[in-house]
């Protein structure tokens, strides 16, 4: 192992024995360990929530829902997977909770998909030495991508944002949705063919 790669280790280590003092004293009963707790994680929560939800205003609504559940039910977390993982899955159901109530009153549903042959999504990454203009065109292409991934259906969105946004393995999205590896991936799959789709009039002006 890479001297690097043993310090990123340690840190996640680290910052897992951080959490579970803190998990510990908020089942205690301290309330300055929950809003330490809170603080630690509140913009993390909300910008999961935002790449879900795809507006400010819902993403808020999730995050304020999520810190209530948290409230709630940190009692029950007994450490059988990262805090991180299980805080992913809080959101995760929050926001599917949220997509429910609001097809219920608006009495209406998504379309389906229609998927097509497999394909992927590369990961985006931000470029220091980007000019002003090629800025503005990694904002709009951001802002494409954005729009189509909040098109897709509720389970392929989460998908896509939790391995091709956020970066985490199929065993972290496993872990975090209860779901079977394999599952993830025919789902990762299904999604990733769905977004295609969605792309495919844009792709090649925004390079997607």
């Amino acid at each position: 192992m890479s001297e690097a790669a043993a310090n990123t280790n340690r840190v996640a280590l680290d910052d897992g024995d951080a959490d579970a003092a803190l998990i510990a004293q908020c089942q205690a009963g301290s309330r300055e360990a929950f809003d330490r707790l809170i603080s630690k994680y509140q913009r993390r929560v909300y910008t999961f929530a935002y790449r879900l939800t795809g507006n400010a205003e819902d993403a808020a609504d999730v995050a304020a829902d999520v810190f209530v559940r948290l409230y709630t039910s940190l009692g029950s977390f007994r450490g059988q997977s990262s805090f991180v993982t299980w805080l992913f899955r809080v959101v995760t159901n929050i926001y599917l909770d949220s997509r429910k109530r609001k097809r219920v009153r608006q009495t209406q549903s998504l379309d389906d998909v229609i998927e097509l042959e497999e394909s992927s999504v590369q990961r985006q990454y931000d470029d220091d030495s980007a000019t002003p203009h090629e800025l503005a065109e990694g904002r709009e292409r951001t802002a494409v991508l954005q729009q189509a991934i909040a098109s897709l259906p509720e389970y392929q969105r989460v998908m896509i944002v939790m391995y091709h946004v956020d970066g985490m393995a199929y065993e972290e999205i496993a872990e975090a949705l209860e779901l079977p590896i394999g599952t993830v991936k025919s789902r990762l799959n299904r999604a990733r063919m769905a977004l295609r789709r969605k792309l495919e009039p844009v792709r090649e002006q925004y390079g997607l």
